[in-house]
């Protein structure tokens, strides 16, 4: 649960009840032993998170030895609550997540740094477009987020004090991603947001929003926030880390391995090993959304230099429990497992 975000005592049980009915709960230390690894996906269908289906669906994961359930959750916070309530042994999620847990008494670590920029792009709808032009024009807006206390309402807000707009001058709605979030744009329900290809893709093909934002690439990423921003990772326990060093090193060497071969394969060629249901707006706008996001990967899993800094000096630009508190940036990140992957 998220100092930004007040989750109700309801939300988080549903959220609990469907992890356990999916992931079938248990002793998380006693998995990954066997090879047996659960992994929470906040959005198994965003292409910011694409490396972990496509772990799946080039047998790289069984190639290790490894026995890995991906499950998802429509929102990072979603997968989060996973982790720590130990459903999951992993997420596949943004980074800053486990600076915000830190500073709750909780160490999460990334041990592979799947990407170097948030892959998030803040759109408007065509029909406010007149009225923003920018993240000054956030007040009095309501704008949508995959889920509250999400890394896209992260990244919101911090735009906003940016640009000079206070955290309690906009509306933040929890709408997700996909067709959720796009009905919400049509219906005018929400003014613009924040969300993540194939979304984007289909979004400007329908000619229904426009990009304010573009934090897809490294240089987007600069520009919108001042540096790299590591965000997709797989981040785990660090106890748990710590005690299956054999399982993480696993785990690293098909991730590592992924990065190697979407780095040198075309969007097209990506797009054929993705579940066929993933291409929504039809196969050739997928490669499309797939193509327009792949800057943002890392080839190699290894943490971007100053890139945790950025982190955290967006984080602490509008969040209260952070603003305060001493983060030990170290114990957030490893490269010990990809270093080592080959």
């Amino acid at each position: 649960m998220r100092s930004m975000a007040r989750i109700s005592a309801a939300a988080v049980a549903g959220a609990l009840a469907l992890t356990t009915l999916t992931a079938c709960g248990g002793d998380s230390s006693a998995a990954g032993d066997n090879g047996k690894v659960k992994i929470m996906v906040g959005g198994l269908d965003k292409v910011i998170y694409l490396p972990a289906m496509l772990t799946q669906q080039l047998g790289f994961f069984k190639a290790e030895g490894l026995d890995v359930q991906l499950l998802t959750e429509p929102a990072g916070v979603q997968a989060t609550t996973s982790l720590v309530s130990g459903d999951v042994q992993g997420v596949v999620g943004f980074y800053d997540h486990t600076l915000d847990l830190q500073v709750k008494g909780k160490i999460i670590e990334s041990v592979v740094q799947l990407a170097q920029a948030p892959g998030e792009v803040e759109v408007v709808s065509t029909k406010a477009a007149g009225d923003i032009s920018s993240a000054k024009d956030f007040k009095g807006k309501k704008l949508g987020v995959t889920g509250l206390g999400s890394s896209t309402d992260f990244l919101t807000k911090y735009l906003a004090v940016k640009n000079g707009v206070d955290v309690s001058d906009f509306t933040p709605v929890a709408v997700g991603a996909g067709q959720t979030f796009i009905a919400a744009l049509q219906q005018g329900s929400i003014q613009g947001g924040m969300t993540t290809d194939p979304t984007v893709a289909q979004i400007l093909d329908k000619g229904i929003g426009k990009v304010l934002y573009d934090m897809r690439t490294p240089e987007g990423s600069k520009a919108a926030l001042g540096g790299l921003y590591p965000s997709s990772s797989l981040y785990m326990s660090t106890d748990w880390v710590n005690s299956h060093k054999a399982t993480v090193q696993k785990m690293a060497n098909a991730f590592v391995k992924t990065l190697g071969w979407m780095s040198t394969h075309t969007p097209e060629e990506i797009a054929a090993k993705m579940p066929a249901d993933y291409a929504q707006g039809g196969k050739e706008l997928y490669a499309q959304s797939i193509k327009a996001t792949l800057p943002m990967f890392t080839k190699d899993g290894v943490m971007p230099a100053d890139g945790p800094q950025t982190v955290e000096k967006v984080l602490k630009a509008f969040n209260p429990t952070l603003q305060h508190a001493t983060v030990d940036l170290e114990k957030t990140y490893t490269s010990e497992f990809v270093k080592k992957a080959g």
